[in-house]
């Protein structure tokens, strides 16, 4: 099944931890909505600017999975509302591009820039609510010196 024309509904939901514990990881209902909302508003314009596979790291995460791997419990991947992008190693746009892409011509809720350094993220998260306003968030996520993620507003 297909979420959009460049995004699967496999590629989105696929997880290591999901088939290794036996976890079903199918976003149904409203949670299918979503993903579909996100894949046209988000993912679709990133993939159609750069004209290259987006390489999603992490999409939807059930309930059960999202407990599993230690997913915050108001993490908007387990109401498929949510991408992390990882383009390390997969050809085409570095993350610092594919981050300043969706800063500066996407509609999302938010936007955080994962760990990395000051010229490149180690990921990008991006998020699409799918009913209510965007919020426009830019976070950066860093660790403490206990190594707690923390969340820096940038906007």
């Amino acid at each position: 099944m297909k979420l959009s024309e460049h995004l699967s509904l496999a590629e989105f939901s696929r997880s290591d931890t999901a088939k290794r514990k036996g976890i079903d990881n199918t976003p149904k209902g409203e949670h299918l909505e979503a993903a579909k909302n996100l894949a046209e508003k988000v993912f679709e314009p990133i993939r159609t600017h750069f004209g290259k596979p987006i390489f999603i790291s992490s999409g939807y995460r059930s309930a059960e999975l999202n407990k599993a791997i230690g997913g915050a419990a108001t993490s908007q991947h387990s109401k498929g509302e949510a991408i992390d992008i990882d383009m390390d190693g997969h050809g085409g746009p570095s993350n610092t591009e594919v981050y300043n892409y969706i800063k500066d011509n996407v509609d999302f809720d938010q936007l955080i820039w994962e760990f990395g350094d000051d010229t490149k993220p180690d990921w990008v998260h991006v998020s699409y609510k799918k009913t209510g306003a965007q919020r426009g968030e830019i976070l950066r996520a860093k660790r403490n010196s206990a190594g707690k993620t923390y969340y820096e507003k940038i906007k």
